[in-house]
């Protein structure tokens, strides 16, 4: 098998599975910058779709194939995708992303016979986790931030690691990279933002002005475009995991199936409410496009955000 060929990223830390995707997606596409990326859920992965996919190509160019919540594959979906990885594709990368857990195991011990690569993303719940990564956040940022302070941006902002990541990128802007508790006071007191999230949710709801409203109050208030991309995809995403839910699960056993909080399930039904299986999936070619397009593939990413999110109230209304 070639080298990356296959990835297993495992875990349910979504920002970190969203930053290892984005990093394999990076490496094939400095070989190949031609290279599709093709989102796919077990509600989109028709029996016969992943031949389809990894079929040679007329026209030749690298492909990623990005598999999301694959625990949740049935036995005939799981029988395809490990024989294909057993004779993969030279042009193909294939990213099996699994929450963790014994659902599913089977696949990720088979993948991992032949060869595939693993990267684990766990949960952050520990305290001095949380620490840890805002720390780790700042210093990639170019900036350091005492420990104190870095407990002080937590109570500020909540433990949510997408927050926190746009939080201190614009900590390190907006200082001289050295942060203190007194700057995070200053930075944070009385401060009105838009986040990501708030644009995200006017999106998939086809509230097309108030999405773009959102956008620009939130990219001039110094929220990072890569930050609101992340949650455009979330948001997307997140309708495919309730819509491919298993139908005969409510409430709390919903919730604890799709590893949402009860609170964000309600949430989602309520958006999903409009959108077809062919809609979300082509919402979920876009965010992937305008990923790739954000983080360097575009000379303009508030443009190219503008742009995702025209096209996701559009993917709103295909049936």
């Amino acid at each position: 098998m070639p080298a990356d060929a296959m990835t297993m990223i495992v875990g349910d830390e979504e920002l970190l599975v969203d930053r290892a995707i984005a990093d394999i997606v990076a490496t094939v596409r400095a070989a190949e910058p031609e290279a599709d990326v093709v989102e796919l859920t077990p509600a989109t992965l028709e029996p016969g779709r992943l031949i389809e996919l990894t079929s040679p190509s007329l026209f030749g160019g690298g492909k990623v194939l990005v598999l999301r919540s694959a625990q949740d594959l049935g036995k005939d979906l799981v029988a395809e995708v490990t024989a294909y990885a057993a004779h993969p594709a030279d042009d193909i990368t294939l990213v099996v992303v699994h929450h963790g857990g014994a659902k599913g195991k089977a696949l990720l011990d088979k993948l991992g016979k032949l060869g595939a690569r693993r990267v684990s993303c766990p949960k952050i719940t520990k305290p001095s986790e949380r620490v840890g990564f805002v720390r780790a956040e700042i210093r990639h940022a170019g900036g350091a931030i005492t420990e104190d302070a870095a407990r002080s941006l937590l109570d500020a902002v909540g433990n949510d690691l997408r927050e926190l990541a746009s939080a201190c990128s614009q900590l390190v802007a907006d200082t001289d990279g050295k942060i203190d508790e007194a700057a995070v006071a200053r930075y944070h007191r009385g401060r009105a933002e838009v986040s990501g999230f708030t644009v995200a949710d006017r999106a998939v709801e086809g509230r097309l002005g108030e999405a773009l409203e959102q956008l620009r109050w939130a990219l001039a208030t110094g929220v990072a475009p890569v930050l609101i991309t992340s949650a455009l995809a979330q948001g997307v995403r997140s309708l495919a995991k309730v819509g491919g839910a298993p139908r005969g699960l409510r409430g709390p056993g919903l919730a604890k199936e799709l590893g949402m909080p009860p609170w964000k399930v309600d949430r989602v039904r309520a958006q999903l409410r409009g959108w077809s299986p062919e809609g979300v999936s082509r919402a979920l070619g876009v965010v992937a496009e305008t990923d790739a397009q954000v983080k360097g593939g575009a000379a303009d990413a508030a443009y190219a955000l503008e742009k995702a999110i025209g096209q996701i109230v559009a993917a709103r209304a295909i049936r």
